[in-house]
C-alpha cells in the first residue's frame, strides 16, 4: 500500500466513524436521550474534522500540481465525506434545540 492509499483509508475510516456517530445521535435524540445524543454528535464531529483535514491536504497537494491518480478508493472517501457532512446537517436541522427540549 502506498502513502496515498493510506490517506484514502484514513479518510474512509474517520468519515465512516463520523457517519455512524451522527446516525447514533439521531437514534438517541428520537428516544429523548439528548445528553447522549450530544456526546455522539461531538464524537462524530471530531471524526468528521479529521477526515475533512485529510481531504483538505489532498486538495492543497492537487492545487500545488501533485495530482492524485484516479482511484475508486478516493471516490469512496469523497462519498464518505459528503454523506457525513449531509448527515450532520440533517441531524442539526431535525433535532430539537436545547431551548425546545425545555418545553
Amino acid at each position: 500500500m502506498d502513502d496515498l492509499e493510506l490517506v484514502f483509508f484514513k479518510m474512509i475510516s474517520s468519515l465512516g466513524s463520523a457517519r455512524s456517530s451522527f446516525m447514533e445521535a439521531m437514534a438517541l435524540a428520537r428516544t429523548g436521550d439528548f445528553a447522549q445524543a450530544q456526546a455522539a454528535i461531538e464524537q462524530g464531529e471530531s471524526q468528521r474534522i479529521a477526515g475533512h483535514d485529510q481531504h483538505f491536504d489532498l486538495l492543497q497537494a492537487d492545487a500545488a500540481g501533485d495530482h492524485p491518480p484516479f482511484s475508486l478508493l478516493l471516490v469512496h472517501a469523497e462519498d464518505q465525506l459528503m454523506s457525513a457532512e449531509l448527515l450532520k446537517v440533517c441531524l442539526l436541522y431535525t433535532s430539537p434545540s436545547p431551548r425546545d427540549r425545555q418545553k
